[in-house]
C-alpha cells in the first residue's frame, strides 16, 4: 500500500539548536502511528512542521505525493490534515454544535463560491451548511456527546472536551488526524473510550458518508499503557533523530529505545 504521508529528510533548526534532524517516515491510509521519545526529542516540532505551523529548514512532507512543506496551517487543514491539541480549546461563546461546525469551515471552497458564498449566503452555501449541521450532529452522537447538546461547553469535563475536539476535527473531513498527547489528564475510563474512538476512526467506522475509507492517525503520547496497545507502529525520536521505527513489540525490546526512553523493558512487558 502506498504511503498517504511521506516525510523525507525533514529538519528544523532554531538558531544553533536542531530540533528535528533528517527525519524519515511514512504513514499509510488508516494506520495508527505513534510518535514517542523523551521531552525535547522533537515530537511536537514534527507535528508543527506537518501541520504548517513551522516551515522546515530542509526536507519534504508529501501528502498523496504532493509536497506541502511550508504551506500555511489553513492550507494544510484544507488538504485534509487536522490536529487536536494537548489542551482543549472550546469556543466559550458558542454552543456544542457550533463548536463542532467550526471544523466544517476548514475548506471555504466547499460552501459554494468560496468565502464569498458564505458571506452572501448563496443557495449552494446554504445547502452545504444544512448538510454540515446534520453531519455535525452525527459526529456528536458518534463521540458520545449527544446528551450534552444543550450543555455549555465551558462546563464539559476534560474528557468530554477532548471528544468535542475530535468531533470538530472530523467535521473538517480529514485524511489524517494528528493527536498531541490525547490521553493526558483523562481518567482510565475516559482513556479507554478515547482509545476505542481512535480505533473506529482509523477503521472507517465513523457513521458519516465518505468516512468508510478510514482515517490515518499520527499521535504523540507519553502514556505507554495507552499507546502500545493502540498503535500499529511506533517511531521513536531522541534529540531530533529517529532511533527506531517498528511494531510496539519491536520497540519495547529495542536496546536504543530502552536506553533513551523506556527504561526497564519489564515495565512495559505486561502491556497488551
Amino acid at each position: 500500500m502506498s504511503a498517504l504521508l511521506s516525510v523525507r529528510g525533514l529538519s528544523k533548526r532554531f538558531g544553533g539548536l536542531t530540533a528535528v534532524d533528517a527525519l524519515d517516515f511514512d504513514l499509510a491510509p488508516g494506520e495508527i502511528l505513534g510518535l514517542i521519545g523523551p521531552n525535547g526529542a522533537g515530537k511536537t516540532t514534527t507535528f508543527n512542521l506537518i501541520a504548517g505551523a513551522f516551515a522546515p529548514t530542509s526536507g519534504t512532507i508529501a501528502l498523496e505525493g504532493e509536497e506541502i512543506q511550508g504551506s500555511k496551517p489553513h492550507a494544510v487543514a484544507a488538504k485534509g490534515i487536522l490536529r487536536t491539541f494537548q489542551h482543549n480549546m472550546p469556543f466559550a461563546g458558542m454552543s456544542l454544535l457550533e463548536n463542532v461546525l467550526v471544523g466544517a469551515h476548514t475548506n471555504f471552497a466547499a460552501f459554494g463560491s468560496g468565502l464569498g458564498g458564505i458571506v452572501f449566503g448563496t443557495a449552494k452555501a446554504r445547502a452545504t451548511e444544512t448538510a454540515s449541521r446534520l453531519q455535525a450532529l452525527d459526529l456528536i452522537e458518534f463521540v458520545g456527546l449527544k446528551d450534552l447538546l444543550e450543555t455549555p461547553v465551558t462546563t464539559l469535563s476534560f474528557g468530554q472536551g477532548r471528544l468535542l475536539e475530535i468531533a470538530r476535527a472530523l467535521c473538517g473531513g480529514p485524511k489524517i488526524m494528528l493527536f498531541d498527547e490525547p490521553a493526558a489528564g483523562l481518567t482510565p475510563a475516559e482513556a479507554h473510550r478515547l482509545s476505542d474512538t481512535i480505533r473506529q476512526i482509523s477503521r472507517g467506522e465513523v457513521p458519516v458518508p465518505g468516512y468508510d475509507r478510514g482515517i490515518a492517525v499520527l499521535l504523540i503520547e507519553h502514556d505507554m499503557r495507552f499507546l502500545l496497545p493502540l498503535a500499529q507502529r511506533v517511531v521513536v525520536l531522541n534529540f531530533g533523530r529517529k532511533i527506531a521505527d517498528g511494531t510496539p513489540d519491536r520497540i519495547r525490546d529495542d536496546p536504543a529505545v530502552i536506553e533513551a526512553y523506556l527504561g526497564d523493558p519489564a515495565a512495559t512487558r505486561g502491556i497488551a
